[in-house]
């Protein structure tokens, strides 16, 4: 058994091996005699074609002091370096540059990288994110013709218990209210350009994300503070436990007609809650980044990390850039903060959808804090049973503690 194992081992590290090997073999050299050293056709058609280039007879093609004329023959060239080969240093960041003021940034006079970025923003971004919340509406629509609104069963009893205090339902409007005007400003920022500019004019599509710009920046300060708040508020209750096993087995009662055991939150809320914490503070992060540009620089330390684990390369990425100018660290932030925010969007969409059309009785807990007694056992009896236990053992004690009446 030891042997056929040890066996299967070596058989897939020489697997392994041999397909990084191949990874790695250094492309066939193009024959670039007849150009001195050019780019060739097929070069200009390899790059057309979205195939991966070698442009190291560019990058590299930058000097040599060495070749320098002397100082008596001065029809050669000069120090070295060509015009050619200065602004080929000056495009891959060899050159050394010194400036008199704006620091780092000012530095780089070329960055290739804004043309990645715009075509990534305007294309799969805009592609992808749209069809996500498209696709997130479109499947709750679908979901509601069939299944319809969640009732609850029998009659209400008319005894309302206090679900969520004044302080929390601030809170969560508060960073509800600011994540959907962020969410909009957000993407009249993406969307505009494509969709307003073109049917209602330039001039509104510039009103609109000027003024859109100014309210995402301010309003961005209050999400963060409701979102520590939220965090700070809910986060004892939102600890996962056994009971969230029975809510999934059963589907939380969304689907088929059981209605499973739940304390204050149950296992939807929890995914609910932690994704608004854990995308809410990493779209913060990056937001901030944004809002300082040049002051936080986040991902040229976060790739060297993903190298130094290897996840990056297990999934199929390669090895990560760990010198990025600030201009490509600004670019990765709007990338990120973008990316992360639609994945939000669409938890959020749901969530709304389920807390408003999608099951009766929802809303009044966070619209006046108050739920029927009927609604709290059917959906979170463990959280009822232990409220009224307490309720009725702080009447008892007032009762032992009351002074007779003379």
């Amino acid at each position: 058994m030891l042997r056929m194992v040890f066996a299967f081992a070596l058989h897939l590290a020489l697997v392994v091996g041999a397909v990084q090997a191949q990874d790695t073999a250094a492309p066939a050299e193009v024959d670039r005699s007849a150009t001195g050293g050019a780019q060739t056709l097929e070069d200009i058609l390899a790059r057309q074609r979205g195939e991966k280039l070698d442009d190291s007879f560019r990058r590299n093609a930058t000097g040599n002091p060495d070749g320098a004329a002397g100082l008596t023959e001065q029809l050669g060239t000069l120090g070295g370096t060509s015009d050619a080969e200065v602004w080929r240093q000056i495009r891959y960041g060899s050159a050394e540059i010194t400036v008199s003021s704006g620091g780092e940034v000012a530095s780089v006079l070329v960055q290739d990288g804004g043309m990645p970025w715009l075509s990534f923003r305007e294309g799969p971004m805009r592609q992808y994110g749209g069809w996500l919340l498209l696709g997130t509406l479109g499947a709750l629509l679908v979901f509601y013709i069939l299944r319809g609104r969640i009732p609850v069963d029998g009659e209400m009893t008319g005894r309302t218990v206090t679900r969520f205090k004044f302080i929390e339902r601030m809170a969560h409007w508060t960073l509800a209210g600011s994540f959907i005007i962020l969410g909009i400003t957000g993407l009249l920022t993406l969307f505009g350009r494509a969709f307003i500019a073109p049917y209602l004019g330039k001039e509104v599509n510039s009103f609109l994300l000027i003024y859109g710009k100014w309210l995402h920046n301010s309003v961005a300060w209050a999400f963060m503070v409701a979102l520590v708040l939220v965090f700070v508020m809910w986060v004892v209750h939102n600890i996962p436990n056994r009971t969230d096993l029975v809510w999934i087995r059963q589907f939380g009662g969304i689907i088929g007609n059981k209605h499973p055991p739940a304390k204050k939150f149950n296992a939807g809320q929890k995914v609910i809650f932690w994704s608004v914490i854990l995308f809410g503070a990493s779209i913060s992060v990056s937001g901030l980044s944004l809002l300082f540009p040049y002051e936080m620089p986040l991902f040229a330390k976060t790739f060297t990390i993903l190298n130094d684990i290897g996840l990056p390369q297990w999934i199929g990425l390669g090895t990560l850039p760990e010198q990025l100018s600030p201009q490509e660290e600004m670019q990765f932030a709007q990338a990120w903060h973008s990316i992360v925010a639609f994945v939000l969007m669409a938890i959020i969409i749901a969530h709304i959808y389920i807390g408003s059309v999608g099951m009766e009785g929802a809303y009044d807990a966070m619209g006046s804090g108050e739920v029927d007694e009927a609604w709290a056992h059917q959906h979170h009896s463990i959280w009822l049973e232990e409220l009224q236990e307490k309720e009725k053992a702080n009447s008892a004690a007032s009762a032992k503690g009351a002074t007779p009446a003379e």
